[in-house]
């Protein structure tokens, strides 16, 4: 068991939307990191309630997600079922006291509602007047996660960054429909195109989530808006987020300019020594993050750490990594372990 947790009761958990790629990624991480569970609850849609999975070598049912007082008694529950759901059963899931660590976009703007990064802002976890509490963008929170030991070093003022984002981040049956259109292609059949608005397979497709009034997708508006909520910054980023063929992990070339130069090497020692990232930097040996490589990992993956031409106080680098673990789940069960262990649940 986890240090952290010897003197901790064990927690009540329940998961909403546990048949989805993230929700089966909870089961895993829960499991990977001792997390304290006296009872599991696993919730879901119509279509997935009855459904069984293993933790611990238990089997548990999917229950469908009801508003009705299933959520009595539990301590956090870990919501991943799309926004739409989040908002409408929120009061359902919070009202007899649990934490709700909400994995959608539904809350993360709302000013009664912490956005979270726990190497970033953990306290912010704390001041939740709603028992909600909001986990970032995928892309926002392996960025920032960079970000914050950079700040600490010189006040970050812009941001420019490319992402570059696996099928993952569209969920389980968007990964199924890439490696599906590859099998296609090989047959020489028709494409199935459903997850995306084009074929992915053997393409780039410079859109994810929809198109805004200014042209920029609500995808880059969140990297913009999240950015400074969990930084408590007034950075400005621009983002250019893009779909690529990869299956699992995101990757993104960041940009910054900072009030004073930063250098590359002052960047190196101050990655190396941040929690949640490992520097692999050396072009001379070909080496640098990769999707194949980040997959399945917890930490953010950063290398080609070097100086930006364009601006005197410009610093560049490339990130990597895994959208379901740290751009998602991970990130989550975190921020429950970080509550636990300032004894802010129970």
């Amino acid at each position: 068991m986890h240090p952290q947790f010897k003197i901790t009761p064990d927690m009540r958990v329940a998961i909403v939307g546990a048949s989805g790629a993230v929700g089966q990624e909870f089961l895993r991480i829960l499991e990977e990191r001792e997390f304290p569970i006296s009872e599991l609850l696993l919730f879901g849609s119509q279509r997935s309630a009855g459904r069984k999975y293993t933790f611990r070598g238990k089997e548990h049912e999917v229950k469908l997600l009801q508003h009705n007082d299933d959520f009595r008694g539990v301590d956090i529950a870990f919501t991943s079922a799309g926004g739409g759901t989040s908002e409408e059963f929120a009061e359902t899931i919070t009202k007899h006291g649990a934490v709700m660590i909400d994995n959608s976009s539904a809350f993360r703007m709302c000013d009664d509602v912490p956005l979270v990064v726990p190497e970033c802002n953990a306290e912010d976890a704390l001041n939740r007047p709603r028992n909600i509490i909001a986990n970032p963008n995928c892309t926002t929170i392996m960025m920032v996660v960079c970000l914050k030991p950079l700040e600490q070093l010189s006040h970050i003022r812009r941001i420019r960054v490319a992402s570059y984002q696996s099928a993952s981040g569209a969920g389980a049956a968007a990964m199924q429909e890439l490696e599906q259109q590859y099998r296609e292609l090989i047959a020489g059949e028709p494409v199935t195109v459903s997850k995306f608005p084009h074929q992915l397979a053997y393409n780039v497709i410079p859109q994810i989530d929809v198109f805004q009034p200014n042209g920029y997708t609500k995808e880059e508006m969140k990297m913009f808006n999240e950015t400074q909520k969990i930084m408590h910054s007034d950075v400005r980023c621009s983002a250019m987020c893009v779909r690529v063929s990869s299956l699992r992990s995101h990757s993104e070339s960041v940009w910054i300019e900072t009030e004073r130069k930063i250098t590359p090497e002052e960047a190196r020692c101050a990655f190396e020594a941040a929690p949640g990232i490992i520097v692999k930097d050396d072009p001379s040996q070909l080496v640098y993050p990769m999707p194949l490589e980040t997959a399945g990992h917890d930490d953010v993956y950063v290398g080609r750490i070097r100086e930006d031409l364009a601006f005197e106080n410009g610093l560049t680098f490339w990130l990597s990594g895994d959208q379901i673990r740290k751009g998602a789940a991970l990130n989550a069960v975190q921020i429950a372990e970080y509550l636990i262990s300032v004894g802010n649940i129970k």
